[in-house]
């Protein structure tokens, strides 16, 4: 059985819309979907609404954007019911803070030389999502101004440790997103860990609380050699391993469903959040 549990929608940073990923991932046969917005749950209920004539289980999640020793950590969060209160308010507020950061990394771009307007930037985005630095690259690609083809990687070298406009989000402490996740009934999993500044950090943020850890994801290099070690990993440190394609749109490097991801690992997630 076909399972992905890492997707976006345009409601975040992903190029489809809720109607569009549901209906590819039934053309992929995929029978198990997560839906894993950055800091918004907005696609549930229609990713439910539509899902459900079409036989496809709807997790419902978040993946949110934390700090860990003053650098990035993913975390998602897969719930039963993402219509608690606390989560999301705190979501609100983390969505203006995102918007606020994007904001001040178009103005670094500006002082820099980069010409872009802040309306360009808000095109990019779903109509209540966080502006990311995922809507201002693509703002900059899209921008029509006589050039030769951009170059992607150049647009995100801007982001990067070093670059013009790189503004690293640190108001949401790893511990802190960990702590909120199961105030609201959800369980939390470190995404995608061979990405981690340090890979050996991940020992230090399983040790925080009894965690997931997701495993099986597409990276670029080392893929097979990667998914092993953290296969290892999970079965020693966290208390689940799941995985997906973390799926942004079409021109992805993994596609919808792509990933090989163990069925025993969806109902291990199902039962603990009794769904």
């Amino acid at each position: 059985m076909r399972s992905d549990l890492h997707i976006h929608t345009h409601e975040s940073d992903g190029l489809l819309s809720v109607e569009e990923v549901i209906n590819l991932a039934h053309a992929n046969k995929i029978q198990t979907l997560a839906i894993t917005d950055h800091e918004s749950t907005e696609a549930i209920n229609k990713a439910e609404s539509l899902a459900e004539e079409l036989d496809i289980k709807i997790i419902p999640g978040v993946e949110l954007l934390t700090s860990y020793q003053g650098h990035e950590v993913h975390l998602l969060g897969y719930f039963k019911d993402v219509n608690h209160s606390v989560l999301q308010e705190r979501l609100k507020e983390l969505r203006v803070q995102r918007t606020d950061l994007a904001h001040d990394m178009v103005e670094c771009l500006k002082n820099s030389g980069i010409s872009l307007k802040w309306q360009d930037v808000k095109k990019e985005v779903g109509a209540n999502g966080a502006v990311t630095k995922g809507h201002i690259m693509r703002a900059i690609y899209h921008q029509e101004d006589g050039n030769t083809k951009k170059n992607w990687r150049e647009i995100a070298a801007h982001f990067r440790p070093g670059g013009v406009a790189y503004l690293p989000y640190l108001n949401h402490t790893f511990e802190d997103a960990v702590d909120l996740i199961f105030s609201c009934g959800g369980l939390p999993v470190v995404a995608h860990p061979g990405l981690l500044w340090d890979p050996q950090i991940v020992f230090d943020l399983l040790a925080y609380r009894p965690i997931g850890l997701e495993v099986y994801y597409g990276y670029l290099e080392r893929q097979s050699a990667l998914i092993k070690y953290y296969t290892e990993v999970a079965e020693n440190y966290a208390i689940i391993a799941t995985g997906g394609s973390d799926y942004h749109g079409p021109s992805g490097y993994v596609k919808l469903g792509q990933m090989d991801i163990p069925y025993d690992s969806v109902l291990k997630l199902r039962s603990y959040l009794t769904i």
